[in-house]
Order: structure tokens, then sequence, then C-alpha cells
């Protein structure tokens, strides 16, 4: 059954034995309309209908494998479409507002498996949908053009799931707007917070997209070590190089380099990196001759840097020439409502790759939201691929590690106030308030001081501690 041509919004639609796939799309927008002829013109059957009856009748009548559902602030019929689509094993593309992170949080909820802010573009709605189908799409040219498509793809894997943080939506949005320029750009944020994935998401929207994107850990390196491999060296300039040797700036010519745990690079070879920057040159190690490079440089750091300069590991010039734009990370525990999403995103991962069907109970996803995750996303993804090992078809409360249950946060930060368990310390209490304020301050440390109302010198001496303390 497909909606007449009576209905407000045309219904396009092609025999379903022409096609594996049938796309149901409840949407009025132009680009879902002109993604539909898209479809046609591939002999994939589509139906667009314009009220929900009608769009409920059809998802049990013809069982979609894609459901594009457009919804608003007031949704509710919409939102329990999406799971009666789900039931049938149909993948849900969701089209919502960008400011409402409540109707994310719903729909993803309800089993979507993605949600596109609004405004949307042809471009986004076809790669999200091609994800989606069984069969890919072949990539189209749009008005939109090339750098757009980069930006469309890099900025939906750096936010897959929808995050429905505001904090991370403002990542999202930071990265779509850098990445096109050539500036250097700092990340910093805790370990396991995904610094390389937005590396990588920068690269992939710039104009240096088709050329190499090369992470290096600085902490990873011998120090004896470090410049050969960002420099390269020529064949009998120390012992043991029998042959010449191609550096890091050298391989990522024309891209760009990664340099992950910056404030662990030795300071000798700071000052030779900053020339670099400053230069655009360098001379490998055992040669007195330069050569050009054009890389684009981004560095991450999981400690202060400006705290790192304080006490001698970092210098303040390269710092400054490395902070062009600065991008600074929320730990998952300040992610509001993503635990939840990513444990289940990850989880789906596992099952497509060992062809399962697991599941979490809501009471251990609950306990999952509970934990403070010091291990942030990396913590996160490790814990659901031991669950998925040890558990059966559905991962409970006893399959998770006990350190789930002994760490439960006594202080939650949750739109912007703090909530404290009876029974916590003092001390934790005062360490939550200084990590709130610092956030909500930007990292800002002489503005969280003046906010809290101690001095700077107090909040540097009490930071230090907690870095003590891990």
């Amino acid at each position: 059954m497909h909606p007449t041509e009576t209905t407000p919004l045309k219904s396009y639609s092609v025999p379903q034995s022409e096609a594996a796939d049938h796309v149901l799309m409840m949407d009025r927008g132009d680009a879902t309309v002109a993604v539909a002829k898209g479809l046609l013109a591939r002999q994939i059957p589509v139906t667009i209908s314009n009220e929900i009856e009608q769009a409920s009748i059809l998802v049990r009548e013809t069982r979609p494998s894609v459901l594009v559902l457009g919804v608003d602030k007031d949704s509710v019929a919409e939102l329990n479409l999406i799971k009666e689509a789900v039931i049938r094993n149909a993948r849900v593309i969701v089209i919502g507002p960008a400011d409402a992170d409540f109707v994310a949080q719903r729909a993803l909820a309800q089993g979507a498996t993605d949600y596109v802010s609004r405004p949307v573009s042809f471009d986004s709605l076809w790669r999200v949908l091609g994800k989606a189908l069984k069969q890919p799409l072949p990539a189209t040219t749009s008005k939109t053009g090339p750098s757009r498509n980069a930006d469309q793809d890099a900025t939906t894997r750096l936010s897959k799931p929808a995050s429905t943080s505001s904090l991370m939506r403002q990542v999202v949005d930071t990265v779509r707007k850098v990445g096109p320029t050539s500036a250097t750009v700092l990340i910093t944020g805790e370990s396991g917070t995904g610094k390389e994935i937005v590396a990588q998401a920068i690269h992939e929207q710039s104009r240096r997209s088709d050329k190499p994107f090369i992470p290096v850990n600085c902490g990873a390196i011998a120090p004896q070590l470090i410049e050969s491999e960002l420099f390269g060296h020529e064949k009998g300039s120390f012992t043991g190089a029998v042959r010449d040797h191609r550096g890091l700036f050298e391989r990522a010519d024309g891209g760009t380099l990664f340099l992950d745990e910056i404030t662990e690079m030795p300071m000798d070879l700071q000052v030779k990196l900053l020339r670099v920057l400053e230069t655009s040159r360098f001379a490998k190690v055992g040669s007195g001759q330069e050569q050009n490079t054009d890389v684009r440089i981004i560095a991450a750091a999981n400690r202060d840097p400006e705290q790192e300069v304080e006490e001698g590991r970092l210098r303040a010039d390269l710092l400054y020439r490395l902070r062009v734009f600065p991008i600074t990370l929320p730990p998952l525990r300040d992610r509001s409502g993503d635990v939840r999403l990513l444990a289940c995103h990850f989880l789906e991962e596992l099952n497509e790759i060992e062809q399962t069907t697991k599941e979490f109970t809501d009471e251990a996803l609950d306990a999952l939201e509970d934990y403070r995750w010091p291990g942030n996303l990396r913590e996160l993804k490790n814990l659901v691929l031991r669950a998925h090992i040890m558990a059966g078809e559905i991962i409970d409360t006893a399959d998770l590690p006990e350190e789930i249950f002994q760490h439960y946060a006594p202080v939650s930060n949750q739109g912007g106030q703090l909530s404290v368990r009876v029974g916590t310390s003092m001390a934790e209490v005062e360490k939550e308030l200084i990590f709130a304020t610092l956030s909500k301050c930007d990292g800002k440390k002489e503005k969280a001081a003046r906010v809290l109302g101690v001095s700077v010198k107090t909040l540097y001496n009490r930071l230090r501690e907690y870095e003590k303390e891990g």
C-alpha cells in the first residue's frame, strides 16, 4: 500500500521486486525529496508519506529496510513509530532540531540508528542513508562542493552516535569550522577522550585530505631516536644508521602530522620543532642541507600545557606557536547522557562483527552511567568488549566488572549543577566543584579562580595535588 497522489507531499515509488531495499520517508524537507529521486534513479523503491497513521500502516505492511523520519520538539507519535519500525528490523534515520538534545536522546533511546540535525543537506542525508542500506550509494556531486562532502564525512564519524551532550556538539561545530583552514591546532583533554579521532576529522575535511595523515606519540619514542623519527637521517650519521631514513615530516609532506603527547617531547627537540614551524624547513640528522616541508601540525596533550610551561617541561614559545586554535575535549563523565549511547553503539559494532544480537539491560546501562570513567572512551570500549565476551544474549549488571560498582560517582555534574550524595567527603566535593568550574570557564584558570573566590596560586596548588593523586 502506497500513499495516493492526493496527499500533501507526493509519493514516489517503484515496484519492490526491482530491488532488495525499500526506503520509507516521512519528512517534508527539500533534501528528502531530492534524495528520494536519487534513490529512484538507482531503482531503489522509495515511498514518501505525509501522515503518521499512513506511515504506521506502511511500516507494518511493507516492512521497509530504512525509515527516514522527521521529528519536532513536540513529536510523540513519530517517536513511537521508531520503535515500531525497529521491531520489524528497519534502520531508522531521524531528522530533527539541532537545539533540542532531549529529542535526539529520546529518538536514539527508541532505537534510531542516526540523528541528523536540521538544516540537513542532500549530501549529508545521502551519505547517512548509504550506510543504512544494504547496497552502498555512489558518491554524488552537489552544489555544496567537495569540501562540504569531506566535512560531512568527518563530523558524522566524530559525532556517531549522535551525542546528546552540548559540550560535544560544540566540539563538532568547532572542528567543522577549523578543518578547512590551515591553522595549527592544539587539542587538550584527558587520556582516552578521543584526541586522535578529532585530529583525523580535522584532516579529512581539509584541503589536505587526499594526502597522508600520520600520527606519532611523542612519549612512545626513545628520546635518542625521536629526532631521527621526526626529521630522518642519512646513512652512517650514527651507530646503527645503515641506510637513509625518511622522517615523519618528509613522509607527511602535503598532509597532516599529528603530534600526540607533545609535552613528552625533549626540550632540545622542542627548539628544533619550533624552527620547523616558523620556517617550514628542516635538516636530516647527519646532513647540513635543509629541505622544505609543507605539513599541517595538529598537537595534543593530556596535561595542562600552561602548567607544563610553568614547571619547565614545555617551552612557552612552542606552546604559543601550537595553540593557534585550541580545542578542549570534555571527559566522558561530563558528557551527560552519552555513556548509554556510546555503550550501545560499541555493542552494536561488536554484534555486527561477531554476528550476535546481545543487548544491555536497563540496570546495566544505569550502572555504566553512574561510573566516573577515568579512562574515558577507551575504558568504556574495552569494558563493552569484555562484557560481550563474558555474557550471554543479555548483558546484565552481573556481567560488569566489580570496579563499576566500587566507584559510583559521589558527585555528578548535570546541566551545570552538581549533585552530591550524602556521605561524600568535603575534599571530593571541592575537587568536583573545581573541575566543573574550570569546564564552565573553558579552562581559563584566572577566571575560574575568581568565580571560586580563591587565588590563582591556590587553584594551581589544588590541580597539582589532583595530578599527583592520578
